[in-house]
């Protein structure tokens, strides 16, 4: 891993990102001293006069909440530009209203089932071009290039398999050809990685997932350095509408307050579980960069300062089989998503990823008996049982 965040204090431009977590934003309202962000529920602003405002109009354009909610994202990701949207699809959406018809996409070939589904089955019909590629395989990305090829879409750790991308070989392979390098930076969090200081040109999030971090709200985001194309994204948020409403983005800044204690816990807790479930006579193959048996281990110690909370593996036994484990658990729940303080368990061909063509899946290793879990904050130990109880349900079919 890198080094700690103590260890990290002369390149911290002015504060650490635990400190930047509950401050960044964020100031006690100059009228009555409120510590925390106001919920500003309001869809229009007095104008002092036609067209002379006080820095809010209409609140698809901009909202005070939503200020605090984007400023905050962009300190933690080390960022100067930061936009919030109504889901992680929404911010996806709005980078590929960057392009125009004939412009093509390099994207990695196990990447989230929404994000492929919007690239081959909503913007292919307008005429944008996409190859899904093994996005570790740098040989295999310059050699889907093209003239033509206007963004090259990363996700690290991938969904589900795991696989770790090196963010600065392939933002320089993008801007080589004059394109963009934007990662997805959602299993990671900013707390783990931040891809704008490897050189990628934009960060995405589903703030869905760690940043809110308790199941109870939909969000996305964007981050940049360059406010030309801040400005972009910006004309494209307000003009395409997909904006969260102020109480999403109250509880995404509440979120955030704690995102630092949380990813510790989920970390600790994925490593020991990584562990235990490697040396279980019932699994296969286990997908966590943070076992030394995982092909991109010491790249993710470069790159990231912990292995995040997310791993997959392979249950030794039928498809059945596989199914009747999630199905059994009692701590994970059988449900989609990640990132929350509790646990979640599903089989990606069947939930996530089933809208990629079951061919391509199993081209990409994603197979029908794999198994994703989001590790929560629970103890560990109770953890264990709760997989091994439903281990030893489906070994009894």
């Amino acid at each position: 891993m890198d080094e700690s965040p103590d260890e990290r204090s002369d390149e911290t431009p002015e504060f650490h990102i635990e400190t930047d977590a509950i401050h960044a934003g964020q100031e006690p309202d100059a009228d009555n001293g409120a510590l925390m962000t106001p919920i500003y529920a309001n869809s229009t602003y007095e104008q002092d006069g036609p067209g002379d405002h006080r820095g809010y109009e209409y609140s698809r354009t901009g909202n005070p909440t939503r200020t605090d909610l984007e400023e905050n994202l962009a300190a933690l990701e080390g960022g100067e530009y930061g936009r919030a949207f109504s889901s992680g699809m929404g911010a996806i959406n709005t980078i590929l209203n960057l392009l125009e018809a004939g412009d093509h996409v390099v994207a990695g070939d196990d990447v989230y089932g929404g994000t492929h589904r919007i690239f081959t089955q909503v913007y292919e019909d307008y005429d944008l071009e996409f190859d899904f590629v093994d996005t570790t395989d740098h040989d295999a990305v310059g050699d889907a290039m093209r003239e033509s090829t206007e963004l090259v879409w990363v996700e690290t750790p991938t969904n589900p398999l795991m696989q770790v991308n090196d963010v600065g070989a392939l933002a320089d392979l993008a801007h080589a050809h004059d394109a963009l390098c934007v990662v997805d930076n959602t299993f990671a969090t900013p707390y783990l990685q931040r891809p704008l200081e490897l050189g990628a040109d934009v960060v995405s999030h589903s703030l869905t997932k760690y940043l809110g971090g308790h199941s109870d709200v939909v969000g996305g985001a964007l981050i940049t350095d360059d406010e030309e194309l801040d400005e972009q994204i910006g004309f494209y948020q307000n003009s395409v509408g997909a904006t969260p409403s102020p109480f999403d983005c109250f509880l995404v800044l509440r979120g955030t307050k704690t995102l630092p204690v949380r990813m510790d816990r989920h970390c600790e807790n994925a490593r020991t579980l990584a562990e235990w479930l490697a040396d279980h006579d019932a699994v296969d193959e286990v997908y966590y960069p943070g076992l030394e048996s995982h092909p991109q281990h010491e790249l993710a110690a470069a790159q990231m300062d912990d292995f995040g909370g997310m791993l997959s593996f392979e249950f030794d036994g039928t498809l059945e089989q596989a199914s009747t484990v999630v199905e059994e658990t009692e701590v994970f729940t059988l449900a989609e998503s990640l990132g929350g303080v509790e646990s979640l368990i599903e089989q990606p061909a069947a939930m996530t990823h089933a809208a990629i063509p079951r061919e391509e899946r199993l081209a990409a290793g994603l197979t029908d008996g794999l198994i994703r879990v989001s590790v929560g904050v629970e103890h560990v130990a109770d953890m264990k049982r709760d997989l091994q109880s439903a281990f030893d349900a489906a070994l009894a079919e």
